[in-house]
């Protein structure tokens, strides 16, 4: 087996010091005071002998791996791909590397990653948790170990979190339809008990309420998530025939499927129906009519949670919940 290239072997190559080729290859050569050539030739050198870092002796020098542990609920969502790439961009320019995961929505296999990325010896995670995982997220804190929540919280626990006003954008999503005319608007929700979701259902409740409108039998749909394609199908011919002169989809999946039911009946929007989407999809390009919906701020979710966790890296004493607005993007889809 080839010998692995060494610290030592580019200094002999150039007949400098060990410590000036530490400096350099540990990106410290502006505050030790390395001359820009020095630098440069010592970069050469090692690309050349095909250097690679130890990273094993780096993390116990340091004790950092300068890595971190991300886990999403499903890598299949818009939201999930567009928050991994900020949380790495922003990672990057921060030396950091991360190891992301999916827990599919399943508490188990979250479980199970968690412990995986914690053995890994990971700087800390940032976690888009599942429900009925406040027993895991109890258990890291207990733990001191760094972790940041995105997109997802439990009330109930005092954890550092980034994540967007559900509630009021589900609110101004609801009087968006309201004030375009829409006296019937329903609501197109998972049947789960995510907090977030739930503050979905709250604002567009209250925003009905404070319109004088009263929820009558189209209000809410409820959808099984294992059950998907079956109770949107259903559930959009059964807001049809209560009424329903418009729907709000409380998710970009939903919505998508709920678009295709409604392509399927032959149903205009938004001459027949009004349609508003809490989040964008790509697949909202395909639609005839260029669908309103909300847009979360993603880059600015991953740039937080990054800046966030590595400050709980460095002090541990970090508390922090940050809120953040979501756009609205006013399409076609129930009034200009």
């Amino acid at each position: 087996m080839k010998k692995k290239v060494a610290l030592k072997d580019i200094a002999k190559e150039l007949g400098v010091s060990t410590a000036l080729v530490s400096y350099v290859m540990n990106n410290q050569e502006i505050e030790k005071g390395v001359n820009k050539e020095s630098a440069v030739k010592i970069r050469e050198v090692a690309a050349r002998l095909n250097y690679r870092p130890n990273q094993i002796a780096k993390s116990l020098k340091t004790n950092k791996t300068y890595t971190i542990g991300l886990i999403v609920a499903d890598i299949a969502y818009r939201f999930t791909t567009g928050i991994t790439r900020a949380i790495e961009a922003e990672a990057k320019k921060n030396k950091y590397t991360v190891i992301f995961g999916s827990s599919d929505e399943n508490k188990e296999k979250f479980h199970e990653l968690v412990n995986v990325l914690v053995n890994r010896q990971v700087d800390g995670l940032i976690l888009v948790p599942v429900e009925h995982s406040e027993p895991e997220i109890e258990s890291l804190e207990k733990n001191d170990i760094p972790f940041v929540l995105i997109d997802r919280f439990f009330p109930g626990l005092d954890a550092n979190l980034v994540a967007i006003d559900n509630y009021k954008a589900a609110y101004q999503c609801t009087m968006h339809l309201v004030k375009h005319g829409y006296k019937k608007p329903a609501f197109v929700n998972y049947k789960t008990g995510l907090f977030h979701l739930q503050e979905r259902t709250r604002g567009y409740e209250q925003a009905l309420k404070d319109s004088g409108i009263k929820p009558g039998k189209p209000a809410i749909l409820e959808i099984r998530e294992k059950h998907l394609e079956e109770d949107i199908k259903k559930g959009i011919k059964q807001l049809t025939v209560q009424g329903a002169d418009s729907v709000f989809f409380a998710t970009d999946i939903l919505a998508i499927h709920g678009l295709k039911n409604i392509n399927a009946m032959k149903i205009k929007v938004p001459q027949e129906l009004g349609v508003v989407s809490f989040d964008e999809s790509e697949a909202f390009e395909l639609f005839g009519c260029p669908i309103t919906h909300g847009r979360q701020p993603i880059e600015d979710i991953g740039k937080q949670a990054v800046t966030t966790l590595l400050d709980l890296v460095n002090n541990s004493k970090v508390k922090r919940k940050i809120i953040l607005e979501s756009d609205f993007v006013k399409g076609k889809s129930c009034g200009e």
